[in-house]
């Protein structure tokens, strides 16, 4: 069976559990996901001493990085990122701004896969309920129609299923199952989502939960294997 790995991350800026800012972790258990394309949030362009953050994980994850800032903090550009092996085009950001609080934005990219091409977006949605109910409908109006198979991944601060800024979103995307993935140590909140639309089929999911995970991070990573249907893919 053919499948493409993705993953959805929020590697708050680098700094772990410990306080403490180790890229080389980060990359370690980025690299440990073993997936095609990685979202990420909450990423920085340049950490401490204009050390090129960004830049590193694509060199140690032997992936090309694909920045959608939405934000400068200091001189370092912030905001989320695509990590991914595959060919990119059509590569836009869309800005998700909302009466004066943190600019929050997507980005969107059609990668050329194993399973034929497929449009991914990575987003971090915003803290209160207002501000994810309007960026949630900007972002649906401002997705393209092709290819049909989507992605769509992120942390969408959203805690309860079914509700606000989700109840939105799967008008267009099948959400999937909510998994607890913050706070790392301690996982009670279902923050970080996976959603799918056309003829793609999920096959199996995976929240790394090692030491490493819980420390890297206040988020822990989710991993989502998916096949096209049999139906779309010619199969008997």
């Amino acid at each position: 069976m053919r499948l493409i790995r993705v993953a959805t991350y929020n590697i708050h800026a680098g700094v772990g559990g410990d306080k403490a800012f180790r890229p080389q972790r980060t990359a370690e258990l980025l690299r440990s996901l073993n997936a095609d394309v990685i979202a990420l949030q909450e990423v920085i362009s340049l950490g401490p001493d204009g050390f090129a953050f960004l830049a590193e994980l694509a060199k140690a994850t032997e992936m090309t990085a694909i920045p959608g800032a939405t934000m400068l903090r200091g001189d370092a550009e912030y905001g989320n990122a695509l990590l991914t092996r595959l060919p990119a085009s059509n590569v836009h950001k869309i800005e998700l701004p909302f009466n004066g609080r943190e600019p929050r934005g997507a980005l969107n990219a059609t990668l050329e896969t194993r399973l034929g091409r497929i449009g991914v977006t990575v987003t971090h949605l915003g803290l209160t309920h207002r501000e994810r109910m309007e960026q949630a409908r900007r972002l649906l109006a401002a997705l393209p129609d092709d290819p049909p198979e989507q992605i769509l991944l992120g942390d969408l601060n959203e805690p309860i299923p079914g509700t606000g800024a989700l109840k939105l979103l799967s008008k267009r995307f099948r959400l999937l199952p909510p998994r607890r993935t913050f706070p790392a140590r301690l996982p009670l909140l279902a923050l970080d989502r996976v959603g799918y639309c056309g003829a793609l089929e999920p096959v199996q999911r995976a929240i790394p939960r090692d030491r490493l995970a819980r420390i890297v991070s206040d988020h822990l990573p989710l991993i989502v294997d998916f096949a096209m249907s049999r139906a779309r893919s010619g199969s008997p």
